[in-house]
């Protein structure tokens, strides 16, 4: 038993089941069966004093699914490592894979669709998920990795890598670091890898979904060793098929392999994976820069496609993380990680551009070569010690990411007439304006964040107040270069320090009360040469780094089978105006919104997923006070998400599932003059295990957006006005043997 409990894991579970026998009226069972030496005598012990503590640092252990298995009890709060969420000053929710599975996700963006905070859209111009949280950009580039920025594919991620889906919701550059692509303001996603578990895993799946998508996957776990210290676990998925879009084909193609030891005092790992991906007459976004029209044009089909058939893109990214922890003592713990990824991507794409709303449009075409090689790494050393009656919780670390990327491309910007109601078979057409070598790209940029971050979580009062003090000093570097001839054509360095205050108060063990003051930093902007009718003398030129703000109160609450919480907050984030004919950060964005959420089991056999967030996203100081008290465009002023399972009575292994989404209006542009119409979503499926022999065999079925219903989905202004359109009617079939 000694050995058995010398590693901290277990020196706390022993602690902590102690404590629950003492409470419950144990000692009678310990003097009877552990107060007896070898002889069997019986023996008089000593009073012991068991106390509790709670356990702020949780390294790379994750916490265990909440009631209801659909979300975890908390999450990877940056350097601070894996948290009980009623421990921290700040709003992380994780989504299982029990989750993922039972809704048949097939990317990230099927996953945050659960989360009220979230607004998922694609990028202009190709085929990658962009979302926004608590109103701002999030790219798919600035997505971690256990922890780990640039280790991910950028454009699209396949759920069949991910362990876990972790969502931090505000400012985090704290935590987190600044990730390459600049983005992640109001919030961070963090993907953990799958992991072999104490029980053997085996499961081969095949899926079908709409209009003739089928795809096969294999997952595979095992543990090894006397003490089950070696883990394997290995995940293939292969898809191809026709989608529920008119002309729109995919090929999908996953691999990811994950390596783990976890001994008394050192653990690590290694995930090497690849993902490719093969878009063929992919439906893209609508684009309203020259849009004439009062109001939004109205809405196609929800399977029609009004971009060209020849439209096609090829993504793949190769991409390896290692990791590792070690347990100086039972108080201090030292980590380490390196990891990166490269990436190439072609594509050939076209979308409509509205002139009025009528749906006529054009549509122009563009040949694009990118590579890029990410690398990225982090060091730390976390701690616990006490001063008299105050603990602390100590975190010094270390991260860096440096990303290059290699971009050519050709295209002719005169465009093609169409009809995104009645499209022509606009041909491909001869390239006239090249930038670059598509067989072999020149590097148009380099980027390298380099930063520290200290803090310390104080405890008062047996741990019932929790006040987390810290800052991060940050350097961020970005080189830009010609695509023809590989000159540098402008660096910008700078750097900054990050401060963050969070204080938690627990007035009963089933609730928390927090706050915190916290900032991002990303890297600026180019100037524009003109916004509105103003124009700027320094276009070209990084305007800097760039600070955001966000203060943030809030109240959670965990009765054992119901959790969930409420939460206010404020971020503020610096835009881009002209002012006395110079652009710079003079204007601001100022996000102000209230967030509900609730999870758990409510009733035996229900199961309930639900969020809320109302929002009040204000443009402020804008150029010329033109725009100033608008809405920032492509924020929906509400959102809910309720979503549930039902074990159906007299029915056993039947589950009935369900969701419902509703998003608000939004702008498309700053003026406030094209606004979005609010739009629902209904998913509706089932789930029904059935025993075979000594396996079983799960047969899923579900239906996204039951009622075929045709809606603009978001609104996007990355330098242009865009619209998405909502995806239609898919069914999804799905049957999985567990051995």
């Amino acid at each position: 038993m000694n050995s058995g409990i010398a590693s901290p894991e277990n020196r706390r579970l022993f602690g902590r089941l102690a404590f629950v026998a003492v409470t419950m009226g144990a000692p009678p069972f310990i003097n009877a069966s552990w107060a007896q030496n070898a002889s069997g005598e019986s023996q008089s012990l000593e009073t012991v004093t068991v106390t509790s503590q709670a356990i702020l640092t949780q390294g790379d252990t994750p916490p265990p699914a909440y009631a209801g298995g659909q979300v975890a009890a908390g999450g990877r709060i940056g350097v601070l490592g894996e948290q009980d969420t009623m421990d921290v000053p700040f709003n992380v929710i994780s989504y299982t894979r029990d989750l993922i599975e039972n809704q048949q996700s097939d990317t990230l963006g099927d996953v945050l669709q659960n989360d009220a905070s979230v607004t998922v859209g694609r990028g202009f111009g190709n085929y990658s998920e962009s979302f926004k949280v608590r109103g701002f950009d999030l790219y798919g580039d600035d997505i971690s990795y256990g922890g780990l920025y640039g280790v991910l594919p950028r454009q699209l991620i396949n759920t069949s890598m991910m362990g876990r889906v972790e969502l931090f919701k505000g400012s985090s550059a704290f935590a987190n670091g600044v990730p390459a692509g600049g983005t992640g303001v109001g919030g961070a996603v963090n993907i953990e890898p799958k992991r072999a578990t104490d029980e053997p895993i085996t499961r081969v799946g095949t899926g079908y979904r709409s209009d003739s998508y089928g795809e096969t996957q294999l997952d595979v776990g095992r543990r090894f060793g006397a003490q089950n210290e070696y883990g394997v676990r290995a995940s293939v998925n292969r898809g191809r098929g026709d989608t529920a879009i008119d002309d729109e084909s995919r090929k999908n193609t996953s691999a990811i392999v994950g390596l783990d030891y976890r001994g008394d005092r050192a653990r690590a790992s290694l995930d090497v994976g690849h993902q490719k991906s093969v878009i063929d007459g992919g439906r893209l976004n609508v684009n309203l820069t020259n849009y004439t029209g009062d109001s939004v044009p109205s809405v196609p089909d929800a399977d029609s496609n009004y971009t060209p058939s020849w439209n096609r893109a090829s993504l793949e990214t190769n991409f390896a993380m290692l990791r590792g922890e070690y347990d100086f003592s039972d108080a201090w713990t030292g980590y380490a990680a390196i990891g990166g990824n490269r990436t190439h991507e072609r594509s050939l794409a076209g979308s409509p551009s509205v002139i009025n709303d009528d749906g006529d449009a054009t549509v122009s075409q563009l040949d694009t070569a990118y590579q890029s090689e990410t690398f990225a790494s982090q060091v730390g050393l976390r701690g616990q010690l006490d001063t008299g009656p105050v603990s602390h919780q100590l975190n010094l670390g270390y991260s860096s990411v440096y990303f290059r990327k290699d971009v050519a491309f050709d295209g002719i910007f005169t465009g093609a007439p169409t009809n995104i109601y009645d499209p022509a078979d606009v041909p491909v057409r001869e390239p006239n304006y090249p930038s670059g070598d598509l067989s072999d790209p020149t590097t148009t940029g380099r980027t390298y964040n380099n930063g520290v971050s200290l803090s310390d979580t104080l405890g008062f009062f047996d741990d019932r107040v929790l006040l987390t003090l810290g800052g991060r000093y940050q350097e961020i570097e970005v080189n830009n270069y010609d695509g023809n001839t590989g000159a540098r054509d402008s660096r910008f360095s700078e750097s900054r320090v990050t401060p963050v205050y969070g204080i938690v108060y627990k007035p009963t063990a089933a609730i928390s009360l927090y706050a915190n003051h916290i900032e991002a930093l990303q890297q600026g902007e180019s100037a524009p040469a003109k916004i509105g009718g103003a124009l700027a003398s320094n276009a070209g030129e990084i305007l800097g780094i760039v600070r955001s703000k966000q203060d943030e109160i809030g109240a959670k609450f965990d009765y054992g089978k119901l959790g969930g919480g409420i939460s206010l907050f404020q971020i503020e984030q610096p835009q881009v105006s002209i002012q006395d004919n110079t652009a710079g950060y003079n204007g601001e964005q100022r996000n102000r919104g209230i967030e509900l959420s609730g999870y758990g089991v409510p009733l035996d056999g229900v199961r309930v997923l639900a969020s809320a967030t109302f929002m009040d996203p204000e443009l402020r100081n804008t150029t010329n006070g033109e725009n100033d008290g608008n809405d920032a465009p492509g924020v929906p002023t509400y959102r809910y998400v309720l979503g549930g399972e039902w074990d159906i009575p007299h029915m056993d292994r039947l589950t009935a599932t369900g969701r419902i989404i509703r998003t608000g209006s939004q702008y498309v542009d700053d003026a406030n003059n094209l606004q979005v119409d609010p739009w629902n979503r209904l998913d509706l499926g089932f789930r029904y295990t059935m025993p075979l022999n000594e396996a079983s065999l799960i047969w899923r079925a579900g239906v996204d957006n039951v009622t075929d219903e045709d809606y603009w989905e978001s609104a996007a202004t990355t330098g242009n006005q865009t619209l998405v359109q909502g995806e239609p009617r898919t069914l999804k079939l799905s049957a999985t043997v567990e051995f």
